[in-house]
């Protein structure tokens, strides 16, 4: 069964870095998700992957098996695109069939397996449609089909959902993740979508310049990532700078706009180091002016149906935003109302060192 091993893996494009010392592995069966910025390397790695671009370093073992000079047809990869590459002359059922033919499939297996496919991807009754008839997201699940249709084990997604309309996208995620287990096929999705890459991975691939910059599991990068980068890169989250002002054992505290706020489980901070406390929105509770609490004025609203997304100016001149649900508060809060935000007592910060080149070279997608 197929895993996936890169080892020191790098391309280069003229003066372009595309891939710099990447290493990876994919257990059998995994559905790993590659996120990024565009522009980060995501699908240069898989095209190298699927032996469309040789790299210039590096290995790629597939079951142990040096790629270096294996055809793009030894790997036996599946690939699917952004880009719905169906053959527009032919029906559905030719071309589920198709890869099946090109390598010489005998005929009765190759009804077979195609049969199975449109019962797969519940296309039976379209069989004899043509893409022009299908909607894009019938067109990606005949796309996905049909990689499946060739026996592949290993499959690269390039943002295959990418060109669909989101309510499409999103259903679309869960019936290639359940393909995926029912099959027992390993998988390397890239995109764009974080919430893609959240509710459908095993593990989480961040990359950024060529580079992988953190590896975990969905809720690991979201609730705890490692890298600053990786927390401001997944979610959306508030970034405050503050001092080191006392540590206490695991857990220290840092002033921010003249206040102290204890953040638990600190790691090594040291009295006066410079560092960054994140919190991300729905952790950061906005209510009723409140003694003790931080002061503020709402300054921006956005309403996104389950939610209300606030900008908080506070005391000190600091913004932070707030997500509230409306289940719960309803209309919420008006612009220019005063509120009052509880920051100190979330279990939900993180710290991280300020960083050596400054806090925008960090966070910055280019």
């Amino acid at each position: 069964m197929p895993r996936l091993d890169l080892i020191g893996v790098s391309k280069t494009y003229g003066d372009i870095q595309a891939l710099v010392d990447v290493s990876l592995r994919v257990e059998d069966k995994e559905y790993v998700c590659i996120l990024g910025p565009s522009g980060c390397g995501k699908s240069t790695l898989i095209r190298c992957i699927a032996g469309i671009n040789e790299p210039e370093k590096g290995q790629i073992l597939i079951d142990g098996k040096h790629m270096e000079k294996a055809s793009i047809e030894d790997r036996q990869i599946g690939y699917v695109f952004q880009d719905i590459a169906l053959f527009p002359h032919m029906s559905v059922r030719d071309n589920l069939s198709y890869g099946l033919s090109v390598r010489h499939a005998p005929s009765k297996q190759t009804v077979t397996v195609t049969n199975e496919m449109l019962d797969l991807i519940n296309m039976r009754s379209r069989s004899k449609s043509y893409p022009r008839e299908l909607s894009g997201g019938a067109q990606q699940k005949v796309a996905v089909g049909r990689a499946i249709a060739t026996g592949s084990r290993l499959f690269l997604l390039d943002e295959p959902l990418g060109a669909l309309d989101a309510l499409v996208r999103a259903e679309l995620r869960y019936e290639l993740r359940k393909l995926a287990s029912d099959l027992g096929l390993t998988v390397i999705h890239v995109t764009h979508d974080q919430e893609e890459a959240l509710s459908i991975a095993d593990r989480v691939v961040i990359m950024k310049n060529g580079r992988i910059v953190e590896v975990g599991k969905p809720t690991e990068i979201y609730l705890s990532p490692r890298t600053l980068f990786a927390e401001n890169f997944v979610g959306e989250t508030n970034l405050l700078e503050g001092i080191v002002s006392a540590v206490n054992g695991a857990d220290c505290a840092v002033i921010i706009a003249g206040r102290k706020i204890v953040a638990p489980a600190c790691g090594h901070k040291i009295i006066g180091q410079r560092v960054i406390l994140s919190i991300r929105p729905e952790f950061v509770p906005v209510g009723l002016p409140t003694p003790n609490r931080w002061s503020g004025q709402v300054k921006q609203v956005t309403f996104f149906g389950n939610l209300n997304r606030y900008v908080i100016e506070l005391e000190g001149g600091v913004d932070v935003i707030s997500e509230e649900s409306t289940a719960e508060y309803g209309t919420g809060f008006r612009v220019g109302e005063n509120v009052s935000v509880l920051l100190e007592e979330s279990v939900h910060m993180l710290l991280f060192d300020y960083p050596a080149e400054g806090l925008e070279k960090e966070i910055s997608l280019e």
